[in-house]
């Protein structure tokens, strides 16, 4: 079961903590959208066109869950919240499996990071298009699109392995488009 455009926007109304965070974070979710939908339009790859766009516009519902827990706990925090509206696991999955390109049991334990001890990593070719497009788009203050090199500097930090498999997502989907994003939502490049 695919959620419709409705039951999503009304998920996420119902979730978010008030009308300034759903614009932001909504917003976030349409722009990933556009992003992977440019992507699809010239992948290779015979992958759901329906999936993918729930998955990008549920990916951060997570996000209003947070109040003041770290950032990275957003991922299994929106698989709650899908778990709990009755959404099937594919779905609950573009949640918990999106952040940065994967986590696995060793970056959570090198990392000590606050999430349960597992492998949140895209397993689907979907699951692995919504990880990418988000990639490109940031909701900080102000919103930022990524250049793929700045992204590519952006996590190597968290080790030379990591911006492999970004360039292996780069290889398998292309570099997307940026321009007419920035030119609609005027938000800056960096």
């Amino acid at each position: 079961m695919i959620p419709t455009d409705r039951e999503i926007r009304a998920l996420h109304r119902a979730h978010a903590p008030s009308p300034e965070a759903f614009e932001v974070v909504f917003t976030h979710c349409e722009i990933v959208w556009a992003i992977a939908e440019q992507l699809l339009a010239r992948c290779p790859e015979d992958l759901d066109a329906d999936l993918v766009r729930a998955g990008c516009l549920l990916h951060d519902i997570g996000v209003y869950r947070l109040r003041g827990a770290p950032y990275v706990r957003h991922g299994v925090l929106g698989h709650e919240i899908l778990a709990e509206a009755g959404w099937p696991e594919p779905i609950r999955r573009f949640a918990s499996c999106h952040t940065g390109v994967g986590l696995r049991r060793a970056d959570i334990v090198a990392q000590n990071l606050p999430i349960p001890l597992g492998d949140y990593v895209a397993e689907t070719g979907e699951e692995a298009l919504v990880m990418y497009a988000d990639k490109f788009h940031s909701k900080s203050d102000p919103p930022t699109f990524y250049t793929p090199a700045a992204f590519a500097a952006r996590i190597a930090r968290f080790g030379a392995d990591k911006v492999d498999l970004f360039d292996a997502l780069r290889l398998r989907f292309g570099d997307p488009d940026l321009a007419p994003f920035i030119d609609r939502y005027g938000h800056r490049l960096v």
